[in-house]
């Protein structure tokens, strides 16, 4: 029997309310192929189509996530881990993906807040060959503050930045400036999400993940590498969710970054062009 059709925005309010908190990787590589709006795609939108956000969702699953070692490596490697996300009305949330944060400001069509996250950090053990001599960046806390606003029920097009603060390991400041919108097409068991995006980098941040001091370059044969910061990465993301039925339901993530500026140049980075997919299977309480 064919699947029937629905209109668009009626899609995205019957969707919005079992998807907030639906998608994100496993862990939090900051920053990461996956584009931050697809942490948390559809969160800012299940209010603007429906008013009646629950006292609490739950959301428990496992997750499979293809991606690169570190950010500009050849290898990739394929990791396992489980997907939580727990949320207090539209105020506070605990995700693997998005950290623990409350949204400060509050509205129909728009939300802002603050959130600790963690970074993994980068070890020389990930790829010894290429590694060999540039010492471990550290894992670390990472505070982020950031904003998302929806512009309206009939263009539901999200613009959403954000700004991340490390507490030691990589150091420095990264931001995002995205945009992206519900796909027409979608069905009652299917939405799905594109998207631009744009990250910054800070000097401090940059130079520890893609410079190479004199001591390092003694020691590992690169080339002292000076960098500046600015545009550190453009990428593009794409998320899938399937409803199995209210409770059950299927996320597929896919994002491309191609890496700018000294992040591009640096004799440290193989391949510019970061790819990362993730499915996950997650059941909604």
């Amino acid at each position: 029997m064919p699947r029937t059709r629905l209109g668009f925005n009626r899609v995205v309010a019957i969707v919005l309310g079992l998807m907030s908190g639906a998608s994100g990787p496993i862990f939090a590589q900051t920053p990461s192929p996956l584009q931050e709006w697809q942490y948390s795609s559809g969160s800012v939108l299940e209010k603007l189509f429906d008013p009646a956000v629950p006292e609490w969702s739950y959301l428990l699953g496992i997750a499979t996530e293809y991606k690169p070692l570190y950010d500009g490596s050849r290898p990739y490697r394929v990791v396992e881990g489980p997907v939580i996300d727990i949320r207090y009305r539209d105020i506070a949330f605990a995700s693997v993906g998005e950290g623990l944060g409350v949204n400060l400001l509050r509205g129909a069509n728009y939300r802002a807040g603050i959130a600790l996250d963690y970074d993994l950090g980068r070890r020389v053990s990930y790829d010894e060959n290429h590694l060999h001599g540039l010492g471990n960046i550290n894992a670390a806390p990472v505070v982020k503050v950031f904003a998302s606003y929806a512009l309206s029920k009939q263009v539901p097009l999200v613009l959403r930045f954000d700004a991340r603060q490390f507490v030691g390991g990589a150091e420095g400041a990264v931001a995002d400036i995205e945009a992206y919108i519900p796909l027409p097409g979608s069905s009652k068991s299917l939405v799905m999400f594109i998207g631009p995006s744009l990250t910054l980098a800070d000097h401090a941040y940059t130079q520890k993940e893609f410079g190479v001091a004199r001591g390092q370059s003694l020691a590992s044969g690169y080339p002292v590498f000076d960098v500046h910061g600015g545009a550190n990465a453009a990428g593009f993301g794409f998320t899938a969710t399937h409803f199995i039925d209210d409770h059950w339901l299927v996320n597929f993530d896919a994002a491309i970054d191609h890496l700018l500026g000294s992040a591009n140049d640096s004799p440290i980075t193989q391949r510019a062009l970061q790819r990362i997919v993730v499915l996950s299977a997650s059941y909604k309480f």
